[in-house]
């Protein structure tokens, strides 16, 4: 997959620009706060219809705009793709070659992408939320059977959540069991296909993170293991589960059993990464982690996704850079940074200069 162009309007703080991609590094270069990461953001929000800097989209559309639109030709091993979103403030509008979607399930997956920036520290350090999150948005760009599954296990996780904060005990009691079996139908699915998807990373992950640390380091992902190996044994287990905590559940106002509760142990040498990585330790953690799920988008889709590496160099040692670079080549991979070093990036990569919203054009970088 290759983006050729980009287009934003009135997103971020771009009135009108186009980009042009090259199939190799492109290199965004500009001072901080020029709008580098929104041309990332932009190209991740073509991929997933979704943004990882915001909870509400009209944050996307430039100050005293009423609308804003990206689009962007992509070249996949099927032929050219256009994407577009238009996003309103109360509503948005997604189009693959030039369809308007009814869901927007369907935007998932047409074009993947894996995005890093020093952000991805939380996936290492903080909790369990940060590396579900990871999972579920990663496996969504390649299953969007997956995304429909935890979409409505969402849905009906909150239709339960407000349910138990009712005081009508008994009413509650006697609706609890009909929530409870769609809860477990669809929690067993989102587990089996976590499991499955960990269980192909993980080598990949350990292979990546060895090669950034010259082997002095090794990493391991895994679960907890409190689920049954097939499907129907998890819909058993987290059943029985679900039905034995609803007096519990009642008395806390929230459901404490199921997938949205579980988590991604994280070791280095043995070790709990989490609570004893160092900040070197966990930022390599996590680019091994993405590094991975590049690789494993190639493998499932076929063909690599867009890496986007925004401000990671100023986060790494030369020797790691250049370990970086050596690994991406034959991506394609747009990277944000402050200054292009000729030396590191070389001369045949493309390098945009951007600032204030705005392509500097016939500018050496």
């Amino acid at each position: 997959m290759v983006i050729k162009n980009l287009t934003l309007y009135n997103f971020r703080n771009y009135e009108n620009e186009r980009f042009d991609f090259a199939e190799g590094l492109n290199v965004l270069t500009g001072k901080n706060a020029q709008g580098k990461t929104n041309c990332a953001e932009a190209v991740f929000y073509l991929c997933t219809g979704a943004s990882l800097r915001i909870r509400h989209e009209k944050q996307l559309i430039r100050h005293g705009q009423e609308f804003a639109r990206i689009s962007a030709v992509a070249q996949s091993r099927y032929g050219d793709l256009t994407l577009e979103a238009k996003i309103f403030e109360n509503k948005r509008e997604l189009y693959v070659n030039g369809n308007k979607l009814a869901r927007a399930v369907d935007f998932l997956g047409n074009m993947n992408s894996v995005f890093f920036s020093p952000g991805e520290l939380r996936l290492i350090q903080d909790g369990p939320d940060e590396r579900r999150r990871f999972l579920d948005i990663s496996i969504s760009q390649t299953s969007r059977e997956y995304c429909v599954a935890l979409n409505r296990y969402q849905r009906i996780l909150t239709q339960r959540n407000n349910l138990l904060k009712e005081r009508d005990f008994q009413a509650v009691l006697e609706t609890l069991p009909v929530w409870d079996e769609q809860f477990a139908l669809y929690a067993a699915r989102v587990v089996k296909k976590r499991r499955e998807y960990l269980k192909e990373l993980s080598p990949l992950a350990s292979e990546a993170h060895a090669f950034l640390t010259d082997g002095a380091e090794r990493l391991e992902l895994g679960t907890d293991g409190k689920y049954p190996a097939d499907e129907d044994g998890v819909y058993e287990k987290l059943f029985r589960e679900i039905s034995s905590s609803r007096e519990r559940d009642m008395r806390l106002g929230f459901t404490s059993v199921g997938p949205h509760r579980d988590d991604i142990r994280v070791t280095i040498n043995g070790v709990d990464a989490r609570g004893f990585a160092s900040q070197g330790q966990a930022r390599t953690a996590a680019l091994s982690l993405k590094l991975a799920e590049t690789e494993l988008f190639r493998r499932i889709a076929g063909e690599p996704p867009v890496l986007i590496l925004d401000d990671v160099m100023s986060e790494l040692d030369l020797p790691r850079r250049k370990k970086l670079l050596e690994r991406v080549k034959g991506l394609q991979c747009i990277l944000t940074c402050t200054h292009a070093e000729r030396v590191l990036y070389g001369k045949e990569s493309n390098k945009i200069r951007i600032q204030d919203g705005k392509i500097l054009r016939g500018i050496k970088t």
